[in-house]
């Protein structure tokens, strides 16, 4: 499909515009011959609304991401298994459950592409994988073991990342192009809001951990059945279906770099920078206890929330909306990298609480920078409609990667290096995948 032949941009829609057999007839063709740089059939309720409702949809899932993995999940890895072992336990859990989350988004999002439904492809699975993973996280409160821990946790990544993976398609299925930083920006806002502030009330149920399980799965299965209410899609019954083959279900897990270059490029970039970035954060409860000293780490964690909050909120406001204004994002997704990456120098150099204060108002604005703008690039660059929500979870392998070789990399680094070793290595990390953005051609 040429662009002057895709349907009519969304952002020009009026709201509350029914279906109609032209407007399926558009889907259809848009589904069938597109690619992430053209713009979608106008959403049914208008684009408005979904600039609204994404901020709430992302917070209600990254809550979770923000206070189990890096608060509550320590916190009942420790109470339950012993002070001794449990950087070595914590990297055991974190380690399988982030791998089973690698293989989990991909396959959600290719089995989201190829539903057939009347609300659509994709809000049957958010519904679906919110409540599955609120019953999840429900199992891993009441997990006694190890082995329960681990099997608890791994299904929580695995149901939530069901829901998450349809969820991050409604960019390029429903958001025109000249919106994408705004709805990426706001998007990027509900992420990060709900990362940190998942910290922040995390950190209340430090010695709680049962009545946060619950609360954040309930908290995630409101806000994403609001979303579907309040955002339907239009029905995709009629839309046909490709034959399964099973070659094609084990490509789900790759891209053709040759074929597709700057997808590759584009992915490599996030994946380093993701890989730096939580080599480091996710240690925090432990280097504030074992590096800095911190005695009570639950009173410090939400000042470094609210503090990282700030630097994101700043960066994303600003950046996302002025990437649509230039019709740029390779610079800005340049610059974030750095930034996050140069951060790490200061706790590094100077291993002090005051230090890592600094750093995460620093990293705070290059996170929320590429948060802002790189969901943009990417949407761009994505190669068929058929499969969008099939190659965002493979872009999503990107972020769960490195949570899954970080815990295990990082910890050995600990136990050679002591935490010190850490920071060299999210700075390298983080400023190659600034360079990786600079030979996509299709975004400039």
């Amino acid at each position: 499909m040429t662009m002057s032949s895709a349907p009519q941009p969304a952002a020009e829609s009026r709201p509350d515009e029914p279906e109609t057999p032209e407007s399926l007839e558009a889907t259809a063709a848009f589904v069938e011959d597109a690619a992430g740089n053209e713009d979608p059939p106008a959403p049914i309720k208008g684009v408005g609304r979904l600039l609204g409702w994404i901020i709430p949809a992302n917070l209600g899932i990254f809550l979770i991401w923000g206070a189990v993995p890096g608060i509550l999940l320590p916190r009942q890895v420790e109470l339950a298994f012993g002070e001794a072992d449990k950087v070595a336990n914590l990297a055991i859990v974190a380690t399988i459950g982030a791998f089973c989350a690698m293989i989990a988004q991909p396959i959600a999002g290719q089995i989201s592409d190829r539903t057939r439904s009347r609300f659509g492809r994709r809000a049957p699975w958010m519904f679906l994988g919110a409540l599955a993973g609120g019953l999840s996280l429900v199992g891993l409160a009441f997990a006694d073991s190890l082995i329960g821990v681990v099997i608890a946790w791994t299904l929580v990544q695995i149901t939530y990342n069901f829901a998450q993976g349809p969820l991050s398609a409604v960019m390029p299925d429903r958001v025109p192009l000249k919106r994408r930083g705004t709805f990426a920006a706001l998007s990027g806002i509900g992420l990060m809001v709900g990362a940190l502030g998942g910290q922040i009330v995390g950190s209340l149920f430090f010695d709680s951990i049962t009545a946060g399980y619950f609360t954040f799965a309930a908290i995630a299965i409101v806000v994403l059945t609001l979303f579907i209410v309040f955002n339907p899609d239009y029905s995709s019954k009629e839309l046909p279906v490709e034959p399964f083959k099973l070659g094609d279900f084990l490509r789900t897990f790759w891209v053709n770099p040759i074929k597709h270059p700057d997808f590759f490029w584009a992915f490599t970039g996030r994946l380093l920078l993701y890989t730096g970035y939580f080599a480091v954060t996710g240690y925090q409860l432990y280097l504030l206890t074992d590096y800095f000293g911190v005695e009570r780490p639950q009173d410090v964690i939400p000042v470094l929330g609210l503090i990282s909050l700030a630097g994101i909120l700043i960066a994303t406001i600003v950046s996302g909306p002025l990437s649509d204004k230039l019709g740029r994002r390779k610079i800005f997704v340049f610059a974030s990298s750095v930034v996050t990456g140069l951060a790490f120098l200061l706790p590094w150099v100077w291993p002090d609480v005051t230090a890592w204060m600094i750093m995460t108002f620093i990293s705070g604005l290059g996170f929320g920078m590429f948060q802002a703008v790189d969901t943009a690039l990417m949407s761009e660059v994505l190669p068929s409609a058929k499969s969008f929500a099939k190659d965002l979870g493979v872009v999503n392998i990107a972020a769960t990667l490195p949570q899954t070789l970080a815990p295990g990399v990082a910890g050995a680094i600990v136990l050679a290096f002591g935490f010190a070793g850490l920071f060299p290595v999210a700075i390298v990390l983080s400023v190659l995948g600034a360079f990786a953005v600079w030979p996509i051609k299709a975004v400039r």
